[in-house]
């Protein structure tokens, strides 16, 4: 295991080089996405209002406060699960260039399949730290599809993110699969 600092956009170097289990710090730009923000890009097929190649996105839908001049302060920007948005991950890397995605809970075969071929990464983040990771945003520079909120495009600045856990690496590796995978094997070794 090894610790990485990363900065965006990522290259398809950056993501080959982790492995199953190092840790990451990332710094620049990510978007924020969520359910909503990828039905209207996949389902609806409205394109993202800005290139996401090399982009890294993080599934939350952050409490936020408006400020009389338009933008947005943060109150909590916390992670939330990502297996029910899986559908859309092959989608983000292959259509969109996204090189790495940010969440809780793992995701699917389809996706381990797709960052295996495609060259993409899912970052694990502890669930529960929504505090240290709303100090880790640094600013939100820009939001789009407000109609949404707040499930909207987010563009957050970053620093030191982190630490994520390389939970799905570009090689086909997956650490949910291999816990699942020792569990099974655990269970079938137990004497009824």
């Amino acid at each position: 295991m090894a610790h990485h600092d990363l900065t965006t956009p990522l290259s398809e170097a950056d993501v080959r080089q982790l492995k199953l289990e190092d840790t990451v710090s990332l710094s620049g730009v990510i978007f924020g996405i969520r359910d909503a923000t990828q039905i209207r890009i996949f389902d609806e097929g409205v394109p993202p209002p800005v290139s996401m190649e090399g982009g890294v996105c993080l599934h939350t839908a952050p409490g936020v406060r408006k400020l009389p001049d338009g933008k947005y302060e943060k109150i909590s920007i916390g992670t939330t699960t990502s297996t029910r948005m899986d559908r859309f991950v092959p989608g983000l890397i292959g259509q969109y260039g996204v090189r790495a995605v940010i969440g809780k809970g793992g995701l699917l075969a389809g996706s381990v399949e797709a960052m295996q071929k495609l060259g993409g990464v899912y970052l694990a983040i502890v669930g529960g730290a929504a505090a240290l990771e709303t100090l880790q945003v640094e600013e939100i520079l820009d939001v789009w599809w407000e109609d949404l909120m707040p499930e909207c495009f987010w563009k957050f600045r970053v620093k030191d993110l982190g630490p994520l856990i390389v939970a799905i690496d570009s090689h086909g590796n997956s650490l949910y699969q291999r816990i699942k995978d020792e569990a099974a094997e655990r269970i079938r070794s137990f004497e009824y």
